[in-house]
């Protein structure tokens, strides 16, 4: 058997599990004003009237607001002298003001009124009439629609010119809250691996990890893949339960979040004794995360680091490109707020490579018909060059390290 596999139970890990929170600093007031003095320079700078927030994350990302989408509009917009004000129902004001306080400026519209003719008012009264709007990409298309009509004179243009410039380039206090989360991800991935035996399912072993996740603190599992056999050669796994047979490949991909921040780590291992194949493949793939961490120097293009973790499994026979057997996906994602965020790790992408980046590495190698193997550990970007944020597996045997 596989060192640091099995040999525990559900019950013996949950019960060693400490929460402690009293080092989680949530993102203050000053840092939400200093997100939103950036956005309004990057305005200024590219001639945008408004950035139109409707409800998701770039919301809270620049206001503190958690607001969910419906059908009813409930929207932030940000001039370019940095002022903030909101759109919402008339019902929901006090909601509102729950999280805004008393002294948060807020425009009501009444169920019978077209609210992209609200926030035609907002926009006249603060004189935001001249240049393009610029609306959050992840907005419902009814509100781009209604907007587009409501405003005809002003074209809608695609937010990322401001949110993603923001949000791509994490501060200190972010990347702690993202430190704290993929902390806590590695140690359930540790405890899940203690408590494989033959026979367990696939579905025990995700409620485990749900469990342990917010025994320590934090949220459920925002999302939980585990695979075993030859199910760990499909990227996201599949949707029936499994049960774990000795010599099986087993791949868990999950995560949490801590203060909105999200973690997102993957483990492959073997429950039992590897075989040459197994052995092979992982250190192969190993091999290519190294070389793709190696690569993320600062002023790199992200393409760059895609197109190196791609040449180390060609080289060995795989590919070329995302064909099978070989890397069917990006090499990495950058996170955050959402899991997958801006920017990313692949060809076409000649971004380059800034302090404050955070990205996934996961070059995955699926071989269908036998098994996949999928290492995920994430760094972020300093002037130095790239920082893990977790220590990586050492080896087949040691999938925990030392």
């Amino acid at each position: 058997m596989t060192l640091q596999i099995g040999g525990s139970t559900a019950e013996q890990e949950l019960a060693g599990i400490r929460a402690d929170m009293s080092d989680v600093i949530l993102i203050q007031p000053s840092e939400f004003a200093a997100r939103v003095a950036k956005a309004a320079r990057l305005m200024r700078e590219q001639g945008v009237a408004a950035l139109i927030l409707p409800a998701g994350t770039s919301l809270y990302y620049f206001t503190g607001l958690r607001w969910y989408a419906s059908e009813r509009l409930t929207a932030a917009i940000i001039t370019p002298e940095a002022r903030v004000v909101f759109v919402t129902p008339t019902f929901e004001e006090s909601k509102l003001r729950e999280t805004l306080g008393d002294k948060a400026e807020i425009r009501l519209w009444d169920e019978e009124v077209n609210p992209a003719l609200t926030v035609k008012g907002w926009l006249q009264d603060l004189g935001c009439t001249r240049g393009p709007l610029a609306l959050d990409e992840a907005a419902q298309f009814f509100v781009f629609d209604a907007l587009r009509q409501a405003i005809p004179d002003q074209p809608l243009i695609n937010g990322m010119c401001i949110t993603a410039e923001c949000r791509m380039h994490k501060s200190a206090a972010e990347l702690a809250l993202m430190q704290k989360a993929k902390n806590i991800t590695l140690d359930v991935q540790r405890r899940a691996a203690r408590i494989l035996r033959e026979g367990i399912s696939s579905f025990e072993v995700a409620e485990f990890i749900d469990r342990a996740h917010r025994a320590y603190g934090a949220s459920p599992s925002t999302f939980c893949i585990v695979s075993f056999g030859e199910m760990t050669a499909m990227p996201h796994g599949p949707d029936g339960a499994q049960y774990l047979r000795e010599g099986d490949n087993v791949l868990i991909d999950t995560g949490c979040k801590v203060g909105q921040y999200h973690s997102d780590i993957t483990r492959s291992y073997v429950f039992g004794n590897p075989t040459a194949r197994q052995r092979e493949i992982w250190n192969l793939e190993k091999e290519a995360q190294a070389i793709a961490f190696e690569t993320a120097q600062i002023g790199v293009p992200c393409e760059q680091v895609d197109a190196a973790a791609r040449r180390v499994l060609e080289a060995a026979g795989f590919g070329p490109d995302y064909r099978l057997p070989g890397l069917p996906h990006r090499t990495g994602h950058g996170i955050g707020l959402d899991i997958h965020e801006w920017t990313y790790l692949v060809r076409g992408n000649t971004r380059p490579l800034a302090a404050g980046m955070c990205f996934s590495n996961e070059p995955m190698i699926c071989i269908e018909g036998e098994f996949g193997v999928r290492l995920e550990d994430h760094f972020y970007m300093t002037e130095q060059g790239p920082k893990w944020f977790t220590a990586q597996s050492a080896s087949i045997d040691l999938p925990f390290g030392a």
